[in-house]
């Protein structure tokens, strides 16, 4: 749940260092939009809200567009819609980003998006059941919901912890997999494919691997090592982007076997998200 980004989202534009767990997320993310782009010959996205629970605001779609696709993103913050504007413009990427106070009113035609998605951000909507009619509306072919899985032991922990800045800032009520699945199935779209996902070796802490061990003050003791290089080296998808690390998803990998077999009952407590994807 990670609710600390909501405080300083803006220190990734300074350093964009996601960590261990944040850089393996967006690849498993990347895996699934790639397939999904691909499957259904998607040109066109929309990702709104933009701003989820996970490092540097404004990248999810990023993969997408190097692969040619047309982005547009809708964040509620005008201050980090200027961030991600300057990001992509050092990519050369062209980006469609707009201001959106509450997501109750998306400003586009009907059917404009082959495919309208979001990433642990639902609990910045205001009305949830008004976002997702308004995205039925603009979307043509395939709306993709990851939420936080709340049955995690790493949510149940997180939540916890930071009951305060729940209650304050987000709408957990919106991150119900059965109310999501309601409405949407009610407005005519089928549930296609629902499963656990981002489940790496690691619990869902909301922190980075390092800031987890200084807490337990097991720091001198455990050195995140493997038999090559400290894992705990300043890790961002961006460099792959850039080209710097080609093999950056090959690499991840061997922090997939949870993610590839796992038995349900066992990803039901330890994977980070839900996934659901619905096709009109």
């Amino acid at each position: 749940m990670a609710i600390p980004i909501l405080h300083f989202w803006q220190k990734y534009f300074v350093n964009p260092d996601e960590g261990l767990g944040s850089t393996y997320e967006r690849f498993i993310i990347n895996r699934a939009l790639f397939k999904i782009v691909k499957h259904f010959a998607i040109n066109t996205v929309l990702e709104a809200p933009s701003f989820g629970f996970t490092g540097m605001s404004g990248i999810n779609s990023l993969g997408l567009a190097q692969k040619g696709i047309q982005v547009s993103l809708l964040d509620h913050d005008e201050n980090r819609i200027v961030k991600i504007k300057e990001l992509w413009n050092q990519y050369n990427l062209p980006i469609d980003i707009h201001y959106s106070k509450d997501y109750s009113s998306l400003e586009f035609d009907n059917k404009v998006f082959d495919m309208s998605w979001n990433f642990s951000a639902l609990w910045f909507v205001d009305d949830l059941e008004l976002f997702l009619t308004e995205l039925d509306r603009i979307t043509k072919n395939v709306i993709l919901i990851m939420v936080p899985n709340q049955t995690g032991l790493g949510y149940m922990q997180q939540k916890y912890f930071g009951q305060d800045d729940l209650n304050k800032y987000l709408k957990e009520e919106n991150i119900n997999i059965y109310t999501i699945k309601k409405i949407l199935i009610d407005k005519h779209w089928k549930l296609l494919h629902h499963e656990l996902i981002d489940c790496p070796l690691w619990p869902d802490i909301g922190m980075s691997k390092e800031d987890f061990v200084h807490k337990l003050g097991l720091h001198n003791i455990i050195k995140f090592k493997n038999k090559d290089h400290e894992i705990n080296e300043p890790k961002t998808i961006l460099d792959y982007y850039l080209g710097k690390k080609p093999t950056m998803p090959h690499d991840f990998t061997k922090y997939e076997f949870f993610e590839k077999y796992a038995p349900l009952w066992f990803k039901k407590i330890w994977a980070h998200h839900q996934f659901m994807l619905f096709i009109r």
